[in-house]
């Protein structure tokens, strides 16, 4: 094992830990999705390149997409539903 593995695997084990102490959501799914490029980047050197791609497209895209989307979605929800509320208590 290469020096450079030996500090992908300990920036994944980074990653990992750190999502369960983010408060932000956006910024869990942002080291999710470097989650997911070390896991791309860690496949690559296994000469395993088909899983790498398609980590990389879903872990790091596809994922990371509808993550934002859905996060949009729900604060969209709630500022409708906050906006509803003031409207009835005038």
């Amino acid at each position: 094992m290469t020096f450079f593995e030996i500090m992908l695997l300990l920036f994944l084990i980074a990653c990992a830990i750190s999502i369960f102490f983010i408060k932000r959501l956006v910024n869990a799914v942002v080291v999710f999705m470097s989650y997911s490029a070390i896991m791309a980047v860690l496949w690559l050197s296994l000469e395993s390149p088909d899983l790498a791609i398609t980590e990389a497209a879903v872990g790091c895209g596809i994922t990371t997409l509808l993550f934002i989307l859905a996060l949009k979605k729900v604060n969209a929800l709630k500022e409708d539903g906050e906006a509803d509320r003031d409207e009835h208590n005038i």
